[in-house]
């Protein structure tokens, strides 16, 4: 027998990205965030408009010292003193513009 993550209603009835009313994500708010933490997404409609969209945030994906290291021995070498040159120009550009607005 094939066994589903989510409930019955969820992945019977509802499309790929079906609208729920505001009542519904009252009533079964536990079960539709479930479905959400699997990656599925909803329209939120309130009164028969709708009005928010519920989808699952991105998963920050976490990156070892080591595979960072290795990923930057091929990158191209940094000129400090040229960057920290165009950090000073950055900076200054957008004092002035701020100050010139005000």
């Amino acid at each position: 027998m094939r066994q589903h993550n989510s409930p019955h209603w969820l992945t019977c009835v509802m499309p790929l990205q079906p609208e729920i009313t505001q009542a519904d994500l009252r009533n079964r708010s536990e079960a539709i965030l479930d479905a959400v933490e699997h990656g599925r997404s909803f329209i939120v409609t309130r009164d028969g408009h709708r009005t928010a969209e519920l989808t699952p945030l991105p998963r920050r994906r976490f990156v070892t010292r080591a595979d960072f290291a290795a990923k930057s021995r091929d990158a191209p070498a940094v000129d400090l003193d040229l960057f920290r040159a165009d950090q000073d120009a950055a900076a200054n550009r957008e004092a002035s513009t701020s100050t010139s607005q005000a």
